[in-house]
């Protein structure tokens, strides 16, 4: 059982408390802005709050099957011992991760460019793609996507195109799609 998980596991507890008391009093909820910070604190806490329960519960019943194996040896606690501690080695880096702060704007939505760069007709046909793919990306992901501006070049590609996503997370999906994108391939508009 790893120390440094079990103070991850009373962070979680002590933190969900504490903001659980600060919810419930009345000069907080008060304050519309500081109330809404607060509880998108504690609702961040969530899914680091349920797997710190599980951990609980496993590492407990790895305690309790060592206990018993101490008195005597016994196959059915010696595969509870190891069912509970194959358990608690998943959850430790599941709850790990859980704990790393959020970026405060990954909840936002987002705005998309993309540009055609030298390369002429298949820079613009690869900027054609690259739009169709984050698109159907987003809506696969159940994003809204808003197409804002397109400027269309000859043989069907994209000089520049702008697209707006929203719901939920956008930002968080998206933020790391930067930079420039090369591609090497055969032109559509070679005659060969």
């Amino acid at each position: 059982m790893s120390g440094g998980v079990a103070g991850l596991v009373a962070q979680v507890e002590r933190t969900r408390a504490e903001l659980s008391q600060a919810l419930s009093d009345p000069e907080v909820a008060s304050d519309r802005t500081r109330y809404a910070d607060l509880n998108r604190r504690y609702s961040g806490l969530e899914d680091a709050a349920q797997l710190a329960v599980r951990w609980r519960d496993a590492s407990g019943r790895a305690a309790e099957a060592r206990e018993m194996l101490a008195e005597g040896e016994d196959d059915d606690f010696r595969a509870l011992l190891k069912e509970a501690e194959a358990e608690v080695d998943v959850l430790e880096p599941l709850i790990r991760s859980a704990m790393v702060e959020p970026d405060p704007n990954d909840s936002r939505d987002v705005i998309v460019e993309i540009r055609g760069g030298t390369g002429g007709e298949e820079a613009a046909l690869f900027a054609r793609d690259l739009l169709d793919i984050y698109q159907r990306y987003a809506i696969s992901r159940g994003y809204k996507v808003e197409l804002l501006d397109v400027s269309e070049a000859d043989a069907g590609g994209v000089k520049e195109a702008t697209f707006a996503v929203k719901g939920d997370g956008a930002f968080s999906v998206f933020k790391h799609e930067g930079g420039v994108h090369r591609v090497q391939r055969v032109p559509a508009t070679e005659s060969q």
